[in-house]
């Protein structure tokens, strides 16, 4: 008899769901399978599902359908921002140089290192060991002729909310362009451009029950930086190409229906991160819940074990059925704690112990006695492996 597994991984990606399915099954026969760049009917189709998802997304996030440039995915979202502004930048004559938070997911600062090839400079803004970017620490970037500021909205691996709307105000009132990683924040957080005052923000469809390959880089004013990619006209030549009209559809959908059920989802998962975190708490006083005297999305939990490791932990866990995750998804095997806990001064011993989980729809109170008996038992087994080792 096969083992219940349980998915405890949904800030790394989220399964397809059903009203995406459903919505994504025209594309594949019938006049949907066209390049929306073409003027025949089946391209006119194309296009037409295309801008509908358009629409569905600027919705989501409080903007305008023109503000919305579709892509692969945060990353190159997120890679279209910095590294645009900072090309943006160079090309008026003024300095290459960009700022982003310590805590930052890895391709924002992949992009920021991406500039410094590029003979420019990075300036690092701190954070607090509670997570947070302190509005001192920015006024100091600021200080520097930044040509752009990214900080995330949601940490994707402690799940921390950073206040966007008063960073984002004082970039906005020292002239500076604010770009935000929303990727964890869509469907989890009330966005709304305006609100942010952010030049631009990044999502991703499959944190949100849409295929993985389409994002969405919202960007307030296209002027204020420079492609990426050069090609066709497609999108205005902010990010040329065709359109991946699948993934475009999944997203547009997602995006609407992970906003429409915001409330009532996130109070469920909030919820069940609660029970989970009072449950293991009790059966493993030592455990250290990072980031929990803070202001967090409801659906992630970073966790660590004294006297464990996470990639040990994480082979027991997956015997017993449980998928979660060492951080994030994007630093897996990792032998070293990761960068945001570094930023965030977690001690060695506790960042290599590290373990996410993260709720999502089809998690239920069952799910967290499961994790939890399964954390205690790995607890023992992992804890009980050490001592043998080191006597």
């Amino acid at each position: 008899m096969s083992r219940a597994q349980i998915y405890l991984d949904h800030a790394a990606t989220t399964p397809v769901t059903p009203e995406v399915l459903e919505a994504l099954q025209p594309l594949f026969g019938g006049e949907g399978f066209g390049n929306p760049s073409s003027p025949h009917r089946y391209g006119r189709t194309a296009r037409a599902a295309v801008e509908h998802a358009r629409r569905q997304v600027a919705e989501a996030v409080g903007a305008e359908p023109e503000t919305v440039f579709f892509t692969s995915g945060g990353t190159e979202a997120n890679n279209l921002a910095v590294v645009g502004a900072a090309l943006a930048a160079r090309e008026r004559g003024a300095p290459l140089r960009v700022a982003v938070s310590a805590i930052e997911h890895k391709s924002v600062h992949g992009a920021a290192h991406f500039v410094e090839d590029l003979g420019g400079e990075v300036v690092l803004i701190p954070v607090t060991p509670s997570g947070v970017v302190a509005l001192e620490a920015l006024d100091e970037a600021l200080a520097r002729e930044v040509a752009i500021v990214s900080i995330m909205a949601v940490n994707n691996e402690t799940g921390i909310v950073q206040d966007v709307a008063a960073l984002s105000a004082r970039c906005t009132a020292a002239g500076v362009p604010f770009h935000s990683d929303a990727v964890q924040a869509l469907g989890k957080l009330d966005i709304d451009l305006d609100t942010w005052s952010c030049a631009s923000i990044a999502v991703s469809g499959h944190k949100v029950g849409a295929p993985k390959g389409a994002g969405a880089l919202i960007l307030r004013d296209r002027s204020t930086i420079r492609p990426l990619v050069r090609g066709g006209g497609q999108q205005h030549g902010v990010r040329p190409g065709t359109e991946n009209v699948i993934g475009l559809v999944g997203l547009g959908v997602a995006a609407e229906q992970s906003v429409r059920t915001m409330a009532e989802h996130g109070e469920a998962l909030a919820s069940l991160r609660d029970a989970f975190e009072g449950a293991v708490t009790t059966a493993i006083p030592d455990v250290v819940i990072h980031g929990r005297e803070a202001e967090r999305a409801p659906h992630i939990s970073l966790l660590s074990v004294p006297g464990t490791d996470s990639e040990a932990m994480l082979m027991q866990l997956d015997l017993a059925g449980i998928a979660c995750s060492s951080g994030s998804a994007c630093t897996t095997g990792a032998v070293e704690p990761s960068h945001v806990l570094r930023a965030m001064d977690v001690p060695r011993g506790l960042g290599i112990a590290a373990l996410r989980f993260s709720f999502g729809a089809g998690n239920a109170e069952r799910d967290v006695e499961a994790a939890t008996d399964a954390l205690v038992a790995a607890t023992e087994r992992v804890r009980r492996l050490a001592g043998v080792l080191r006597g």
